[in-house]
């Protein structure tokens, strides 16, 4: 992976988040992307891939889904523990959490019901890692994968996402239209509500079954 976004870099970025605004990621709403799209799926087994610090995780675990979350920074699985915990059993008991390099993990095929990875700067192929995650969605269930644009479109100008590799729309695409027979209901690039932030690339998909 590049350097300047190794595990080291993102260990070292959670440590001083956590220590610095903890109450900030306790307040911090689950991604509206997340909601929007997978808020009326009904609740069954759901990987979130790149789970931070675990907002997503939660929210999964306390609208009734089963949840394995997975990130490589120690510290952000902890804070996503604690804040689970903070909620009771019922919530946390939900929730797996584990420690991988999504840089070469790869789901259990066909287990997931859902697979969401949200803003993971990805070491390697874009067509790679998404044709590794789908391999974990289970027949007819759905993959929802979001990355932050590093150039806004209207402006040229580099986003927060300057430098990082995430998943495009077309890369995503792509890659789904030569496994086969993956029904594509969203893909397309929406603007961010902060000024200046640039767009975010959201493509939801159904697998084949």
């Amino acid at each position: 992976m590049d350097g300047t976004f190794d595990r080291d870099f993102w260990e070292r970025r959670w440590d001083q988040v956590v220590r610095e605004h903890p109450d900030a990621i306790a307040r911090r709403p689950p991604n509206a992307h997340l909601l929007a799209e997978a808020g009326d799926l009904r609740p069954g087994a759901a990987l979130d891939a790149g789970c931070g610090h675990g907002g997503e995780a939660v929210w999964l675990a306390s609208t009734g889904w089963r949840v394995t979350a997975v990130d490589f920074s120690p510290t952000a699985l902890d804070a996503g523990r604690a804040m689970a915990a903070g909620l009771g059993a019922d919530v946390a008991e939900r929730i797996d959490w584990e420690e991988a390099d999504l840089g070469t993990w790869s789901p259990p095929p066909g287990r997931y019901d859902l697979v969401t990875s949200l803003y993971v700067h990805i070491d390697g192929s874009v067509g790679e890692f998404v044709t590794r995650l789908a391999g974990g969605v289970a027949p007819g269930g759905t993959l929802l994968l979001v990355g932050h644009r590093p150039v806004d479109p209207e402006t040229g100008a580099d986003t927060p996402a300057a430098g990082q590799v995430q998943v495009s729309v077309d890369e995503t695409t792509a890659a789904l239209d030569a496994l086969g027979g993956w029904r594509i209901e969203v893909a397309e690039q929406r603007r961010r509500a902060a000024e200046g932030s640039g767009v975010d690339a959201v493509v939801r998909a159904l697998a084949p079954g």
